[in-house]
């Protein structure tokens, strides 16, 4: 599968603001500075689309991208572990992003990024099991692979999958990407095409 067109289509701050349709929604989220913006840039091939920043946190509303004219959606989430935010703020978006994923009905999938080279930190592999908990269909992304050899690479992805797999069984779905060389591109988009053909098959 591959994107003709994506726009910028609007930013949202409370999921009654969101775009009102009925298309297959995919979210994409993480730690601050873990490259949300840059991946969906590298998806879309639009290095312009979502606004890259080198202040970590700087996505503080929920951004709807459209894809093919409306097919489908891409959504840029705030990071979560704000960094640098006051605990009024935090708890506002912690709320516009727990309000998102579990009442917004057309997401489909939520993206979790991971930076391939740290190794795995508790606020992540609590998130992951707050959405198993909720029944939230998520898949994890490995970015930043050209930063990494390709040894060290495997080492830390093995490691990470470890830790999985010592709550989940099977292991969620995972990818390994780079914004900059395009790596994971087209397995990413190949994914997101299964499921929008199996949603309209069964439709």
């Amino acid at each position: 599968m591959d994107i003709h067109t994506a726009t910028y289509l609007k930013s949202s701050e409370f999921i009654s603001q969101c775009p009102v349709h009925n298309k297959p929604e995919y979210a994409f989220i993480g730690r601050s500075n873990v490259g949300k913006s840059s991946l969906i840039n590298m998806l879309t091939g639009n290095k312009k689309l979502a606004k890259t920043s080198a202040t970590p946190g700087k996505t503080l509303l929920i951004n709807h991208f459209q894809i093919d004219e409306g097919k489908w959606y891409l959504v840029d989430l705030p990071g979560y572990g704000f960094a640098k935010r006051s605990k009024t703020e935090r708890t506002k978006l912690e709320r516009m992003i727990e309000g998102y994923i579990l009442q917004r009905e057309c997401l489909t999938n939520l993206f979790v990024l991971i930076d391939c080279r740290h190794e795995p930190q508790a606020i992540d592999l609590f998130f992951m099991r707050w959405l198993g908990e909720s029944g939230v269909p998520f898949s994890i992304v490995f970015t930043k692979a050209d930063k990494l050899g390709r040894m060290r690479l495997q080492e830390n992805i093995d490691e990470y999958l470890r830790v999985l797999a010592q709550e989940w069984d099977p292991l969620p779905p995972h990818f390994v990407t780079s914004a900059e060389t395009r790596q994971g591109r087209d397995e990413l988009l190949q994914y997101i095409g299964s499921i929008n053909t199996s949603i309209s098959t069964n439709h």
